[in-house]
């Protein structure tokens, strides 16, 4: 059995590069493409098994410990996965198969965009800025410095693969393989562009224009095909995600569509009612307070809610009321509060049913 190490020319302590540019160089001189001699195809088989064995750290290894060469062609059960190459034309496998296209579609990309509750309402535009990866200027994706473009494999000749034959069960078999000197594309890059390092792609910072509809919510992503970053050698962009958080109010809830408030009245206007006006989030909002209206009531404005995602029907602004007993009052103010009492008659304290606070009893009323 041949040493594969003599096969190649190299020591056994020879780097990866060594190895590489020893099969290289018997390649050229071997290939039957160049060389039609039948004596310098099975050299090259042998000069190619031995390329395989050696360029590959694990199967070097079990080879320097004595372990390669078993019955069913190269390293442990390696063999197989070639003969089903063979046969059912696995991805880098058959013969006849295409090289690998160094365009491939980018990967998506998210960002994330924070809201005011007021950019819901109508839906709002914003301008994002997205550190991405874009083509690059230099070589427009071609990987190639200027003026220069890839060259054919002499390798494998531009085919992508390369064949080598290998014992099995069923006798001697050859098998296709991605080319170890072009990693399967077919051509090299004789001179990588400078800017990209021969990625056909570089980083870089750029704006992307998005309308936001009304209605969105917190943990919404909204998908924009084709805005993501660009795929190596100038393939195509993957998608941009944007994931939207809706910021707290300080006045304002939501309820769907619907937006949520609470309205803090006078005792005096409770008893007599009032007409005030409020500050919604799209303008200002008329409300009539009824005379002896209660803590806990909600006041319904249709239509000055929120305009639905789906729909372009808004939903309702709910106020529920909060009546405000003064803490303190002067002492003719307190005369007339008496002589209210015993006009009004006004029952006894007692006990009512059971609620968690205010804002409970209005969140069940609002909900109601």
């Amino acid at each position: 059995m041949a040493d594969h190490y003599e096969t190649l020319g190299v020591s056994k302590d020879a780097s990866q590069e060594d190895i590489k540019k020893a099969y290289r160089k018997l390649a050229r001189r071997l290939h039957p493409d160049v060389n039609p001699a039948p004596e310098a195809a099975e050299e090259f088989k042998s000069v190619t098994h031995a390329y395989d064995v050696l360029s590959d750290p694990e199967q070097r290894r079990r080879y320097d410990m004595g372990g390669d060469e078993s019955p069913f062609g190269g390293a442990g059960f390696g063999g197989f996965g070639d003969i089903f190459e063979t046969f059912f034309g696995a991805s880098g496998g058959g013969r006849g198969g295409r090289p690998r296209s160094r365009r491939e579609r980018g990967q998506d990309a998210l960002v994330r965009v924070t809201l005011e509750l007021g950019d819901v309402v109508f839906g709002t535009h914003r301008d994002i800025e997205v550190d991405t990866a874009v083509v690059c200027e230099t070589c427009q994706g071609s990987c190639c410095q200027p003026g220069t473009s890839p060259a054919t494999c002499d390798i494998c000749g531009g085919t992508g693969h390369v064949q080598r034959q290998v014992r099995s069960l069923l006798g001697n078999m050859v098998t296709s393989q991605p080319c170890g000197a072009c990693q399967g594309y077919g051509t090299v890059i004789p001179h990588p562009c400078a800017t990209c390092g021969g990625q056909g792609r570089v980083r870089s910072r750029r704006t992307v224009s998005l309308d936001i509809p009304a209605g969105v919510e917190t943990g919404l992503r909204l998908q924009l095909p084709g805005s993501g970053e660009v795929g190596p050698a100038g393939g195509p962009n993957g998608d941009l995600y944007v994931e939207v958080t809706v910021a707290p109010h300080r006045v304002f809830s939501r309820d769907g569509d619907d937006l949520l408030a609470t309205l803090e009245v006078s005792m005096t206007d409770a008893i007599l009612g009032t007409t005030t006006t409020i500050a919604g989030l799209d303008g200002e909002v008329e409300v009539e307070v009824r005379p002896g209206i209660q803590s806990g009531e909600v006041l319904t404005i249709k239509e000055r809610g929120i305009t639905g995602l789906r729909t372009s029907r808004r939903g309702d602004l709910r106020v529920g009321v909060q009546v405000v007993t003064p803490t303190k009052v002067d002492h003719r103010t307190r005369q007339l509060l008496e002589e209210l009492a015993r006009r009004t008659k006004a029952p006894a304290p007692r006990l009512a049913e059971f609620h968690q606070g205010l804002f409970s009893k209005l969140r069940d009323r609002f909900r109601g």
